[in-house]
C-alpha cells in the first residue's frame, strides 16, 4: 500500500476491543451510526436552515454523500494496484461532521462571536471532541486512530489540487485548527470527498429553491463536468483517481482543477451569498447567541447545584440541568470551564431544538384552566 506509516498504527483505539467479525473499522462505523450525535444530524441544516422539502439535503444525507464517495475512490484507487482501506474511508465519512453545529456554518460563527477568543470553535476540532469526550455522556465512542485521524483533519471547505498524508502520526488532542493534515491516504481522500458531495448537491438544492436555474450555471461546467449532481460527482471521481493513480499524491488534473474553482465560485456568490441565505444565518447567528447568554447566565448563578436549573421557569434550564448531570465527571475533570460547557450543549443541538429553545425563554408558558 502507498502510505508512509505502519497500517497498524491506525488501528488503535483508547479500550482495548477484539472484532473478529466486523473488524475494527466496520465497528467504528457502527458506533457512529449507533451515536446520538450521528441521528440529530437529520435535523441540522446542511445549506438550507430546517427545510421542509425532502428533496433538500439535511447535514446526514451529506456525510453518507462523502462516506460513499470516500469508499468509491478508495475502490477505484484499489483497482490501480493501491491497499486503501475502504471501510475506514466509510467510517470517516460517516463521522466528520459529528461536531457541526445547528444552522450550519452560521452556527459556526455565532460559538465564535461568543466565545471571544478564548479559544476557537471549530467544527473539524469539535467532531474530534465529540467521538473522543462528549458521547455517550463523556464516555466517547472509542473509536480507532485512523477514523479519528481523518475526521479531525478532514476541512472540506479548502480546495487544494494535491495532497499527501503527514508522514507522522498526528497528536489529536493538540490540533486546535485546521493546519494539519491527515496521517492516512484514506483521510486524505475524505477531505477531497467533503469538497465533491457538497458542490453538485447544493446546485441542485438551490434549484429546488429557485436561487437559480440549470442555464445560470457556466457552461464550461454543464458541458464538461455535468448537469446533475451524480455527473458532476462522476466527473470529479473519475478525474481524482485517474490524475492520483500512478502518483504519491491524491489530486485533480489542471483542467478539473480549473473548473473545480469555477464552479466554487458560482456556488459561492449564487448560493451560499444569496440574501435569502444570508438572512436565514443572521437569524440563526442571532438566536444561538441569546441561547449562549442565557446557559451561560444560568451556570454562571447556579453552577452545579442541579436542582436549581428545574426551578426556573423554563424547558431549556431543566434540559441544561438534566445535561450537566449526566455530564460532571467530564466537565470536572476539565475544571468545569463555562464556555466550553455551554459551548458543548448548543453545539449538540439541532436546528429545531434551538429554535423550540429559543421560544422556550422569549415565549411565556400558555396558562392552564
Amino acid at each position: 500500500m502507498k502510505n508512509p506509516l505502519d497500517k497498524t498504527e491506525y488501528l488503535k483505539r483508547t479500550l482495548t476491543k477484539e472484532h473478529p467479525i466486523r473488524g475494527e473499522f466496520f465497528r467504528d462505523q457502527t458506533a457512529i451510526i449507533h451515536s446520538m450525535p450521528f441521528r440529530r444530524l437529520k435535523h441540522k441544516t446542511q445549506v438550507f436552515f430546517s427545510p421542509e422539502n425532502d428533496h433538500v439535503c439535511t447535514r446526514i444525507e451529506h456525510v453518507m454523500h462523502v462516506a460513499t464517495i470516500g469508499a468509491t475512490i478508495c475502490k477505484g484507487l484499489n483497482n490501480h494496484g493501491w491497499n486503501l482501506n475502504i471501510e475506514m474511508a466509510f467510517a470517516i465519512g460517516l463521522g466528520h461532521d459529528l461536531g457541526h453545529a445547528p444552522f450550519g456554518h452560521a452556527g459556526e460563527t455565532a460559538l465564535n462571536k461568543k466565545l471571544n477568543s478564548d479559544f476557537n470553535f471549530i467544527h473539524e476540532v469539535n467532531s474530534y471532541r465529540v467521538i473522543q469526550y462528549l458521547a455517550n455522556y463523556g464516555k466517547g465512542l472509542n473509536l480507532t486512530y485512523g477514523v479519528k485521524d481523518g475526521i479531525i483533519n478532514h476541512n472540506g471547505e479548502k480546495f487544494s489540487q494535491y495532497l499527501e498524508p503527514f508522514s507522522e502520526l498526528n497528536d489529536l488532542d493538540e490540533i486546535k485548527d485546521r493546519k494539519s493534515l491527515a496521517s492516512s491516504y484514506e483521510g486524505i481522500i475524505v477531505r477531497f470527498s467533503d469538497s465533491i458531495a457538497y458542490l453538485g448537491r447544493d446546485i441542485e438544492d438551490a434549484m429546488v429553491a429557485k436561487f437559480i436555474t440549470l442555464s445560470d450555471v457556466p457552461e464550461e461546467i454543464r458541458e464538461n463536468v455535468g448537469k446533475s449532481n451524480g455527473d458532476i460527482i462522476n466527473s470529479l471521481i473519475i478525474d481524482l483517481i485517474n490524475n492520483s493513480k500512478d502518483s504519491s499524491k491524491i489530486g485533480f488534473s489542471d483542467e478539473m482543477y480549473e473548473k473545480l474553482n469555477i464552479l466554487k465560485k458560482f456556488n459561492y456568490k449564487y448560493i451560499y451569498a444569496h440574501p435569502t441565505i444570508m438572512k436565514y444565518r443572521k437569524k440563526g447567528e442571532a438566536i444561538l447567541e441569546e441561547l449562549f447568554d442565557y446557559l451561560l447566565n444560568l451556570y454562571d448563578n447556579f453552577g452545579q447545584d442541579y436542582e436549581k436549573y428545574n426551578s426556573e421557569n423554563s424547558d431549556l434550564s431543566k434540559m441544561f440541568g438534566n445535561y450537566l448531570f449526566k455530564m460532571k465527571d467530564l466537565y470536572n475533570q476539565e475544571n468545569n470551564i463555562p464556555k466550553q460547557i455551554v459551548t458543548d450543549y448548543i453545539a449538540g443541538m439541532t436546528d429545531n431544538f434551538a429554535l423550540e429553545s429559543y421560544k422556550s425563554i422569549k415565549l411565556p408558558k400558555p396558562i392552564k384552566f
